[in-house]
């Protein structure tokens, strides 16, 4: 992977950047996405945060060494607090757990008021990016499921508007996502089928164990759960 040839996750995040917006890149490692799409022409400003030192440094080296220091400001901070209020109208965070995009959302949403478009590309976990979401007024406006690398990818894009209009059965969007549930491509067949397959061996284990009142609950959660994704994937 490098500027001119991103990963296939990345590349699916640089779809949904409308063109002409100013993007923040949260977790922007090398800063290969802010110059794939300043090069391409995508965008004519971004911002590469990174939290970490030595992520930093080959984002500042990696900017300079595309002669792109005019365009990308390589920043180090946690989360959003690398952007300013105003700055940018579009932020892509990828390649995090859906928790530790929650967190970054949650922490920063004050950065939020300009921003036209979040596009979120969670590894694991994506209900809890969708329910923050909905709580927080984003409306879902397309989703994406790839695989890579043996780990499956979820592209959440989503705009400030009606939260709850994409979902028919909101708890059954929540966790399988209502536009993947529509499409229900191989690679969300394969995902659910293991997830339903993994919930079941668990349950197995729960049935083992002394019932409390908190393993009781587990396996009500985890049977409501095989019911709605069994539900999806027999359409």
């Amino acid at each position: 992977m490098n500027t001119e040839k991103l990963s296939h996750r990345l590349e699916a995040v640089t779809k949904y950047i409308p063109a002409g917006s100013r993007i923040a890149d949260i977790g922007s490692d090398h800063a290969y996405l802010p110059c794939y799409a300043v090069k391409k022409g995508i965008v004519p400003f971004a911002i590469a945060g990174e939290v970490v030192e030595g992520p930093y440094q080959s984002a500042k080296k990696q900017v300079k060494l595309e002669g792109l220091e005019d365009q990308i400001s390589v920043r180090k901070g946690n989360g959003l607090e690398v952007v300013s209020q105003g700055e940018v109208d579009c932020i892509t965070i990828a390649g995090m757990g859906g928790a530790l995009i929650t967190t970054i959302l949650e922490e920063g949403k004050d950065k939020l008021d300009s921003v036209k478009r979040l596009i979120l590309q969670p590894n694991l976990s994506a209900i809890s990016i969708r329910t923050w979401l909905v709580d927080h007024g984003w409306e879902l406006i397309a989703e994406e499921i790839l695989e890579e690398d043996g780990k499956i990818y979820e592209v959440l894009s989503a705009e400030k508007g009606e939260p709850l209009k994409p979902y028919k059965n909101v708890e059954k969007g929540l966790l399988m996502g209502p536009f993947l549930m529509g499409e229900r491509s191989r690679v969300f067949q394969n995902k659910w089928q293991g997830e339903v397959k993994n919930w079941k061996r668990i349950l197995l284990q729960l049935d083992k164990a002394a019932s409390t009142e908190e393993t009781e609950k587990r396996k009500q959660e985890l049977y409501q759960k095989i019911k709605m994704a069994e539900e999806v994937l027999n359409q």
